[in-house]
């Protein structure tokens, strides 16, 4: 039996990826875990799979010719681990998403897996997570609503961003290194119960990027099976490496990403509601966007540029 299998999808970031990589094997030995690792590679051009194949020959390799995106990519290391099939294939008691830009610290790995071994009713699992200089980073959030939207788009105090209306989780429950229930971890290091896989099935490749991870996750959620975040499993993430890359692009595709979640689970009125602090945001970014080019910060093309990603947003959340 395999105690956890681990899935990691690069794009371009082959140097964080071999870190990432050298961390996770160190700890897996040192924790004597019976661990698979798996990464899928999505089309890069960094030399990411002559990489993998000369230096990390024991990683299950799929190396795909075009850009799966992230829910699209873990699927199918999924699958090719059995879970879409009714064969009597031995899965995995546990599977760990984990982003390439992040780093295992001692021990993580065995925190995790020993956690949703001694809590059989838990279905994901998320770690601590750290930025690269070892301060605090938000690992988990509540479902996101309204009051997220608006915090983020309109005008409101700037302290409500860190408040649960926000869907933040107070830095001390992290500090108290004791495991405490969430809506969700954030997908850069997200763990379920391969029971949990099999039953509410594999991630919704609706999703391109951005967003998978909470929909998973309240689908889970939805099924009976609870998220715990658990502080004593600490792992580094440098954020954004590869959507970075793209950032217009990605700005698009998140909301894009949390338009489909909106209307997948909430209401009409409710995402009625949404619409409408979208576009009053939207607005807004594009009002500062005008304004940041008048001062000379911004060229044309990079003006053109956002005013349509902004544009782009209202028109997908307005479709019909």
């Amino acid at each position: 039996m395999t105690d956890i299998a681990i899935i990691i999808v690069s794009w371009n970031v082959c140097d964080l990826l071999t870190n990432c990589l050298r961390t996770v094997q160190v700890d897996l030995e040192r924790s004597r875990l019976s661990g698979q690792i798996w990464v899928v590679d999505n089309a890069s051009t960094d030399g990411t799979v002559a990489m993998l194949q000369r230096d990390f020959p024991g990683v299950q390799l799929i190396a795909s010719d075009k850009n799966l995106g992230f829910a699209a990519g873990n699927n199918t290391a999924l699958r090719a681990m059995g879970f879409d099939t009714t064969s009597a294939k031995a899965l995995p008691d546990f599977v760990l998403l984990l982003n390439p830009d992040t780093e295992i610290h001692p021990g993580a790995l065995k925190e995790l897996t020993d956690f949703m071994r001694h809590n059989p009713k838990a279905g994901v699992v998320g770690a601590r997570l750290v930025y690269s200089d070892g301060s605090f980073q938000h690992s988990a959030f509540a479902f996101p609503g309204l009051c997220q939207l608006a915090i983020e788009l309109l005008p409101l105090p700037g302290r409500l961003e860190e408040s649960s209306l926000n869907g933040r989780y107070p830095p001390s429950l992290y500090e108290n290194k004791q495991p405490f229930p969430i809506g969700h971890p954030l997908g850069a290091a997200l763990g379920a119960r391969g029971e949990v896989i099999r039953q509410v099935g594999l991630m919704d490749e609706q999703y391109y990027m951005y967003v998978e991870e909470i929909d998973w996750t309240k689908r889970i959620r939805l099924a009976g099976w609870p998220a715990y975040c658990v502080p004593t499993a600490v792992i580094t993430h440098f954020g954004g490496q590869s959507t970075g890359q793209i950032k217009t692009i990605s700005f698009v595709n998140l909301w894009t990403s949390r338009c489909t979640f909106y209307r997948k689970f909430y209401s009409p009125l409710k995402y009625w509601l949404a619409q409408q602090i979208v576009r009053a945001g939207m607005r807004r970014l594009t009002n500062r966007a005008r304004q940041t080019a008048a001062q000379g910060l911004l060229n044309q093309t990079e003006l053109d540029e956002q005013l349509t990603a902004y544009q782009q947003v209202v028109n997908i959340w307005y479709k019909a």
